[in-house]
């Protein structure tokens, strides 16, 4: 596994229930801010999808992605609802309340 990937899990570890982040977010906090389609990658790739929660990494607006890996938007909604995470449409997160790098 590359050290990229690594910094990308070691970082997607450390969001707490109830909040989100986004890809550009990740990028920028381990040192490749041009990188947010390449975390999008090693999130698809997860090697541990009950350790690393990469379902709470979303788009910068906001949005779930269809592709999420492990499921599907409404997988990946369900795990945000049950960790209390609060929608401002269907399918997208309100940023406001839960997100901790979307600057």
């Amino acid at each position: 596994m590359s050290d990229f990937f690594n910094r990308v899990y070691e970082f997607v570890k450390q969001v707490p229930k109830g909040k989100v982040t986004t890809y550009g977010g990740v990028a920028r906090a381990i040192g490749a801010p041009r990188a947010s389609r390449q975390v999008g990658w090693a999130l698809h790739c997860n090697p541990q999808p009950g350790v690393i929660p990469c379902h709470r990494v979303v788009f910068r607006d906001g949005s779930l992605t269809d592709g999420f890996a492990f499921g599907g938007r409404d997988v990946q909604k369900a795990m945000l609802l049950n960790e209390g995470v609060a929608f401002i449409e269907e399918y997208k997160v309100d940023m406001q309340k839960h997100c901790i790098t979307n600057k």
